[in-house]
């Protein structure tokens, strides 16, 4: 309800350039709040205002906005609704959120609805981004050549996202070679203060976004964070989100960074004190005033990677950094002054003269301690100085692998094999970097890391140093003005000197688009059993994700990557040892070829300029040529292709009815698999390459797909019978049913035998069988796969039993109509004695919210182990989901039910 105002707040907002333009006013907010709206961390007001414009006394009452504006640093944790103002999506979630949406048009059909009310209801922008793979590489034409494998593989999934963005309103797709979808964001999309062109209301930007790194835009004030493919498609369809009010932790920062460390090792750090004081769940609020001295780049790099930190935001509030950000990408004098005139309006502006917040715990961080470092093997929170990691390298290859080592007896440490590529003959020995990236997300949306790159490798050329050649070099910035400005200063032809060509503009490396190594790479690794590694500047390095053949993966900063492509290893202290040897006989060490802080700050002043901005997005909608020729038929309804391969309806709206049904016990449920700790979406939904001896890959030959035309897992997720085929099939993943082993395996326990995760689920289907899940802690940690949640769905399974859940996946678990029950304290599957050969059963009733469950697994010889567990189903909105068998079905009902209210209503025109 447009400009509805229960508690009288709405003002003029008094700027002579928009002098229709009001605001809902939180100073003139009076609910009786003891401790002050102006003490409210930034975060949590940005909140109250949207529960405040959003009062309507139907999905948003008066009652949230009190809950809101009476958030204390340790009260009670209400449950409240969250409108964000838009959402962003990536394709190779946005696919999958698109086909649900055109399967739901198809069932409101069934259902007697009009189809054309499934449209997205709040602005929507979809970024192709995660469909360029490096294939080609360390040649000047190997961008060109990635782009046309990339149209050649994704001819039909464009087409259906341009079907999509005809079809539906308030949908805008960005084509692909366009930029990252956060950098895109970061320096187009996002506003930081908005205003309705109907309504002439203003309020802050916040969107949330279909990729967890949704949160880089937190560097710019903007209240934003991810959420799985399901939870983005209910929102775009106008459903709040049900959230717990969250406890805020204040991160206080203090001094400068030291000469040569950069905004990663930067954020490296935070992300290791973040995951030390447990910040799941909670949102991350930066103050004090050690603010000032990082921009607003700096900033972004440490809001991406808030997933990683285990946050839901790591917030930086608006303030000067941000107007000048703002100024450098070309956005309006009118946009600027809106949004600094709005922000001060609303206690939203931080400057020097601003009362810290209340918070509901507060850390110290000096910058001035912060050190050179990178992060793995295996995880981003495993910071490892820059001077520990070679030293340590060699203790990691033999340490047991259940504690972040290799497993290596000591007979296989000095293993090595001679290598031709390229022309010339290396030795490869464990530690050997095959992989070196500059790739999307974290760090290519600042300028001082990536010109930091680009002065290093002109260095590193200047004196003559080589990069080895077994190593896979790519560049791929996060937007076009990347490489403007690289070119502009004149050092991209350094870095292309040492490999780092251009390879495409969007998630390669981080996303497991890395593309294959030389075939004689490959060889030598698989024979000698070589563990080799990675290095990347993205944020993400699980097991399995980056390269099927890097068993050992480590996050850096940019100049980083190029430092160790020139060293080629990672056994080695790269901050002492020696890098190479000069043109003139000298010895090249790191200090040699790092640049100074003067020079990266000199040449972004020099050659980072608005006008970069303006250019390239001036017309950031139209895409290439080739995009511009991609066919579309205009049509209400999709028209699906039975013999498509890579989109297909989903089954999810089969057989449903526009009824609630009541919550019965489960019974006979049998174990699919029992995993360990921190089991992440990487590990759950199908990712990166398809292996040869796949479910999915039978699937494919089956229907006629030579293997060069698989493609990847992420394009493929408009098919549910490729993504069902591949959950679970991650090639580290360990299932404890089949000790031992590693990949697509499990015990099917009706005939003992081992087959791989998908065959047996189908076996149990045929006979009707439930199946659960048994877990460690940090359960679903990492990015927000859809497919972690779907994927299990189509198995059959109906309950997960862990120790402990990340956030955005116990959510998308719901969503898909999963329960997800706890452990209590101290319980794991170890010391409850249970073997996964067990029958379960799960008492069930309506009464489902955040209590305790009774869980009953029957052993063959006629005893039971019975356990208590939590439910998390934490809120009375996510036990209706669950009711109706998942977020999407609710939706779904509710616009059924509505379109019946308003076919019963006789006119009173």
């Amino acid at each position: 309800m447009a400009n509805f105002d229960p508690f009288g707040v709405i003002r003029p907002l008094g700027l002579p350039s928009a002098p229709q333009a009001t605001y809902y006013s939180l100073p003139d907010l009076n609910v009786g709040n003891g401790m002050g709206i102006a003490r409210l961390p930034f975060t949590i007001k940005i909140l109250l205002e949207s529960a405040l414009r959003h009062c309507d006394g139907y999905q948003i009452h008066e009652q949230d906005v009190i809950k809101v504006a009476g958030w204390q640093a340790h009260g009670v944790r209400h449950e409240i609704p969250f409108k964000p103002a838009r959402v962003v999506l990536q394709d190779f979630t946005g696919v999958p959120a698109l086909v649900d949406l055109a399967a739901m048009r198809d069932a409101m059909s069934d259902l007697g609805g009009d189809p054309s009310k499934i449209n997205p209801l709040v602005p929507c922008d979809l970024v192709i981004d995660h469909s360029v793979q490096v294939d080609y590489f360390g040649k000047a034409n190997a961008l060109a050549q990635n782009e046309t494998l990339e149209f050649q593989r994704n001819a039909e999934r464009y087409t259906f996202l341009k079907w999509g963005q005809a079809a539906f309103r308030n949908l805008r797709v960005v084509p692909p070679a366009t930029g990252i979808v956060h950098q895109v964001n970061l320096e187009y999309l996002a506003s930081v203060v908005c205003r309705d062109k109907t309504s002439n209301v203003c309020y802050p930007d916040s969107c949330v976004g279909t990729d967890s790194h949704t949160t880089m835009v937190n560097g710019l004030g903007v209240l934003a964070w991810g959420v799985g493919g399901i939870e983005a498609e209910a929102v775009m369809l106008d459903q709040p989100i049900y959230m717990l009010l969250p406890d805020v932790v204040g991160i206080k920062v203090t001094g400068n960074l030291p000469t040569g460390v950069t905004a990663t090792d930067l954020v490296l750090r935070l992300t290791e004190l973040c995951r030390e004081i447990g910040v799941v769940g909670k949102f991350v609020e930066f103050f004090g005033s050690g603010l000032s001295s990082l921009s607003v780049a700096d900033r972004a790099t440490i809001g991406n990677m808030a997933p990683e930190q285990g946050a839901t935001v790591s917030y930086f509030p608006i303030d000067d950094e941000t107007l000048n950000y703002l100024r450098l990408t070309g956005r309006s004098d009118t946009q600027i002054t809106l949004v600094e005139h709005y922000a001060k309006l609303q206690g939203l502006f931080r400057d020097k003269s601003t009362v810290d917040p209340e918070f509901s715990q507060i850390v110290e961080l000096e910058l001035a301690g912060i050190e050179p470092s990178v992060a793995g093997p295996k995880r981003p929170q495993d910071r490892v100085p820059l001077s520990r990691l070679g030293p340590t390298y060699r203790q990691m290859l033999t340490a047991p692998a259940g504690n972040q080592g290799m497993g290596l007896a000591a007979s296989e440490l000095n293993r090595r094999d001679l290598v031709t590529t390229r022309g010339s003959s290396e030795t490869l020995t464990h530690g050997a970097v095959v992989i070196a990236a500059i790739t999307s997300c974290t760090n290519t949306s600042n300028p001082s890391v990536m010109l930091a790159a680009g002065l290093l490798a002109k260095k590193a050329v200047e004196k003559g140093l080589k990069v080895k050649n077994y190593v896979k070099t790519s560049l791929a910035p996060g937007s076009l003005v990347v490489t403007d400005y690289l070119q502009k200063s004149g050092l991209l032809p350094y870095l292309e000197q040492l490999g780092f060509y251009l390879v495409g503009y969007g998630c390669t490396t981080c996303i497991g688009n890395s593309g294959p190594l030389d075939p004689a790479v490959e060889t030598a690794i698989l024979e000698n059993n070589l563990v080799v590694s990675a290095i990347l500047s993205g944020n993400r390095n699980f097991e399995g994700r980056v390269h099927p053949l890097t068993k050992t993966n480590y996050l850096a900063s940019p100049p980083l990557v190029v430092a160790y492509a020139l060293a080629g290893s990672t056994a080695m202290d790269i901050s002492r040892d020696l890098i190479g040897t000069g043109n003139d006989g000298h010895p090249v060490y790191l200090k040699d070829i790092w640049p100074s802080n003067q020079e990266i700050t000199d040449t972004i002043r020099q050659f980072v300029t608005p006008a970069m901005f303006k250019q390239r997005y001036a017309d950031v909608f139209s895409g290439s040529a080739t995009w511009r020729q991609i066919p579309v038929a205009a049509s209400e309804r999709y028209q699906w292709q039975a013999d498509s391969t890579y989109i297909r309806k989903p089954p999810f709206f089969e057989g449903m009815s526009a009824q609630t049904q009541s919550i019965a016990p489960l019974t006979g449920l049998r174990v699919l698999a029992i995993f360990g700790d921190s089991v992440t979406t990487d590990h759950i939904s199908p990712a990166g390459q398809i292996a040869a001896d796949s479910p999915a890959a039978t699937y494919l030959l089956e229907h006629g797909i030579a293997r060069s035309d698989w493609n990847s897992y992420g394009s493929r997720r408009g098919n549910d019978e490729v993504m069902s085929r591949g959950t679970f099939a991650n090639i580290r993943i360990r299932n404890l049913l089949v000790p031992g082993s590693e990949g697509n395996l499990t015990v099917h326990h009706l005939s003992g035998d081992q087959i791989s995760i998908f065959d047996a689920a189908m076996r149990y289907k045929q006979t009707g069988t439930p199946l659960c899940i048994l877990a460690g802690k940090e359960y679903g940690s990492g990015s927000s796969r859809d497919w972690a949640a779907k994927g299990p769905y189509l198995l059959g399974v109906k309950v997960v039993i862990a120790e402990s859940y990340e956030r955005i996946h116990r959510s998308n678990l719901i969503g898909m109509d999963i329960l997800p029950l706890q452990f209590l304290a101290g319980d794991t599957v170890a010391n409850l004695q249970l073997t996964g050969n067990e029958i379960f059963s799960v008492d069930l009733s309506d009464a489902i919210t955040s209590r305790e469950i009774s869980v009953s697994a029957a052993v063959k010889d006629g005893s039971a182990i019975r356990f208590q567990t939590i439910s998390r189903i934490d809120t009375a909105v996510e036990a209706q989901y669950y009711r109706d068998g998942g977020i999407l079905r609710t939706v779904l009902k509710k616009l059924v039910q509505l379109a019946m209210r308003e076919t019963a209503v006789p006119s009173h025109s």
